[in-house]
């Protein structure tokens, strides 16, 4: 049996539910379009900053985020575009601005579709008139999320997408993870490791940048709870993060189209012809083992 529930907060959250399988997840369109919660038999799967999510001032640390037109930051936070120069702000706007509800559906799946146009506020900072449509799905131990990209204007529209997953890790000693390459790249210094599917919960920080994967999945199993979750993605993904603080109770593990700085640099970056559009899918997979 499917659900969605509205509850007025501080923010209007559509709790989308199949009550066979006790999965739920919580989404707030006027916040970014993000999912703060994901439950499976009732478990709570994903890490919320609180404190942050309340403060619309501050960008969201946990949930969901979604990463558009650009996923990490750019040098300065400057690209070049045409001879002209426009500031955009690390992973873009769409985490940040409200999105609208197109449709919802209890049948088969619980789902929800939200819409984002460009608008002034985008256009100032990335010239180019769009139109996202993200369905979310929940269905049994699988959360699905549809990716939309249209391209309203009369030239060609570049960008890279992603996702911004926090997943919930009381003790990350007990990580252990399945990444489709062999090596990562240290973001922070740039020294090129070996994938062993372990990193040092005791590091300050770990940012590791898996170029060019070979795969269209990545998991992590976290033993202390019995549970592997899986990360899947269409063809269009490149890049997989993995993203961690010392003493957080989280690790990220992010699909990107493309890397870093790619609208200044080109690399593997999206290029819709006016009028036409693109589909991208992320499913995420979680199994009590």
């Amino acid at each position: 049996m499917f659900a969605i529930a509205i509850h007025n907060k501080q923010y209007k959250t559509y709790t989308l539910q199949d009550k066979t399988s006790s999965s739920s997840i919580d989404v707030v369109p006027e916040r970014g379009g993000i999912i703060t919660n994901w439950r499976v038999n009732d478990r709570e799967l994903l890490y919320l900053d609180a404190q942050r999510f309340a403060n619309p001032e501050l960008t969201v640390r946990g949930g969901i985020p979604i990463l558009f037109p650009i996923c990490g930051n750019l040098p300065d936070n400057s690209y070049d575009y045409n001879g002209q120069n426009y500031l955009l702000k690390q992973h873009g706007f769409a985490r940040d601005l409200p999105w609208e509800v197109a449709e919802t559906l209890t049948t088969d799946k619980a789902s929800i579709s939200l819409v984002l146009n460009s608008n002034e506020e985008t256009l100032a900072v990335y010239p180019f008139e769009f139109k996202l449509i993200f369905s979310y799905q929940v269905k049994g131990n699988v959360l699905e999320i549809c990716q939309r990209y249209i391209n309203l204007g009369k030239e060609k529209m570049p960008f890279s997408t992603g996702l911004h997953p926090y997943f919930l890790a009381l003790d990350k000693s007990k990580l252990q993870f399945d990444i489709p390459t062999m090596q990562y790249r240290d973001q922070r210094t740039g020294a090129i490791m070996d994938n062993t599917g372990f990193f040092d919960p005791n590091i300050e920080e770990i940012d590791a940048v898996f170029d060019s994967v070979t795969g269209l999945a990545a998991s992590a199993y976290d033993a202390s709870r019995d549970l592997r979750i899986t990360v899947s993605y269409t063809a269009a993904y490149s890049t997989v993060v993995f993203w961690t603080l010392k003493g957080k109770d989280y690790f990220c593990l992010e699909p990107w189209t493309s890397a870093r700085n790619s609208m200044n640099t080109g690399d593997l970056l999206t290029y819709l012809e006016p009028g036409a559009s693109t589909t991208t899918i992320v499913r995420l997979i979680a199994n009590f083992l």
